[in-house]
């Protein structure tokens, strides 16, 4: 049985690594904005991978990228702290507003 190799398109590298440059500087304008940020990223299936962004503010926000290593790339170009998980004292640095508390309460009255 003959072995099959996984060939990388003509380009696809470079497209891939512009990606992530682009993302890294998505991050960057998000950190300055937030007086800094920290990371972590989750895989989405097909999708790709979130990057879910907290700032030191407690705003938040994500990125999709269309691969976990572009994500990962882009996360590492940018200099952010990245977590394994979102969890603990990252987590609780997330601050919610009206608008999101308004959002939850309606998914859970079927809205």
């Amino acid at each position: 049985m003959a072995e099959t190799q996984e060939v990388e398109a003509p380009g696809r590298a470079a497209k891939d690594e512009r990606r992530a440059a682009k993302l890294a500087r998505q991050i960057g304008v998000f950190a300055k904005a937030h007086g800094g940020a920290e990371g972590q990223l989750a895989y989405i299936g097909e999708g790709g991978t979130r990057i879910v962004l907290v700032g030191e503010d407690g705003g938040w926000g994500d990125l999709v990228a269309r691969t976990y290593e572009i994500a990962q790339k882009a996360v590492e170009k940018s200099g952010i702290t990245l977590h394994e998980d979102f969890d603990g004292d990252f987590a609780a640095k997330v601050e919610t507003g009206p608008y999101e508390w308004k959002r939850m309460a309606g998914i859970q009255l079927g809205g």
